[in-house]
């Protein structure tokens, strides 16, 4: 909710309501209009989307469709699609355009001074075009009523909502068959587990290279010939790898019983996607980051 300071003082306040678009005044409206946002908002098994379709004449110059987190609501969706129509419709330097919503609710947010922080914010930027004396014209438009804008508006708002989900189902694919990105793949067996997770960890230099296995490491180091031999300090014969170091080598013996007693788990390959979860994270790459820095230093040398 946006603090009641972010309204303007009652003399400043610019009167605010919707027309109606159905069948019989449509094509009234698109000649009065000749610059036009249609929007659109869309929620399809728990996938949220809005869409923007900008028309000129009989021409759409161009869609616009935004993804929303699964938590948002179609509600929140319409009132975004209608924040951004108004911001487009203010910067396209035409002196007249219509913003055409199905969302009745979402207009009368915006026209009934809801608290909402985008409908203080649409509100705003009406104020500011009529400042300039321009005339943003918003309109309540009949769904599925075969209105071509309206209807177009509504196929790039599934589009929108299913699209992120199809783009990952895709790269996780591609991830699946691929034969490189074999570390990182022990942490995470799936590029939609790798999307979900990557946001939240601190990404530093030391982290890239457990969860990618390139960086200061014997092995990786003897690839490209910046070391005669791939071996472990431990060992003789036994490569210095990312899973060697984090779960065999026992030179970090004392560090790797020290994070599975207070993880609670062993330090396996099988165990490293959970190592990852939101209540171990922190400690596990605590203890990636120690061993990286000393693999790190002694191969510098």
């Amino acid at each position: 909710m946006a603090p009641a300071i972010e309204d303007p003082h009652p003399a400043e306040q610019v009167e605010l309501g919707f027309g109606l678009v159905d069948e019989d005044t449509y094509a009234d409206v698109v000649d009065s209009h000749v610059h036009r946002v249609y929007t659109d908002g869309s929620k399809i098994e728990g996938r949220v989307g809005a869409a923007l379709s900008v028309w000129k004449g009989e021409a759409e110059t161009k869609a616009i469709k935004l993804a929303l987190p699964p938590y948002c609501t179609v509600y929140q969706a319409e009132l975004l699609a209608l924040k951004r129509a108004v911001d487009i419709a203010c910067k396209s330097g035409a002196a007249k355009v219509g913003v055409l919503s199905d969302s009745r609710s979402a207009l009368q947010a915006v026209t009934l001074s809801s608290p909402h922080p985008l409908a203080v914010q649409t509100r705003a930027a009406l104020r500011k075009a009529a400042l300039q004396r321009r005339e943003v014209s918003l309109f309540w438009i009949k769904a599925h009523a075969g209105l071509k804008g309206n209807e177009r508006a509504d196929e790039l708002a599934k589009e929108a909502a299913l699209g992120l989900r199809d783009t990952i189902s895709e790269w996780d694919r591609r991830y699946d068959v691929g034969g490189t990105a074999g570390v990182t793949k022990l942490f995470f067996p799936s590029a939609a587990a790798a999307y979900k997770v990557v946001r939240k960890i601190d990404i530093t230099h030391h982290t890239t290279q457990v969860l990618t296995g390139h960086g200061g490491f014997a092995f990786y180091l003897n690839r490209f010939k910046l070391k005669d031999n791939p071996s472990c300090l431990c060992q003789p014969g036994v490569e210095e790898t990312v899973p060697h170091l984090l779960l065999e080598c026992p030179i970090f013996a004392k560090n790797r019983y020290a994070i599975e007693q207070k993880l609670g788990m062993a330090m396996t390959g099988e165990n490293l996607p959970s190592a990852l979860g939101d209540k171990c994270r922190d400690a596990f790459l605590q203890y990636c980051r120690n061993i990286v820095v000393v693999v790190n230093q002694r191969n510098s040398v």
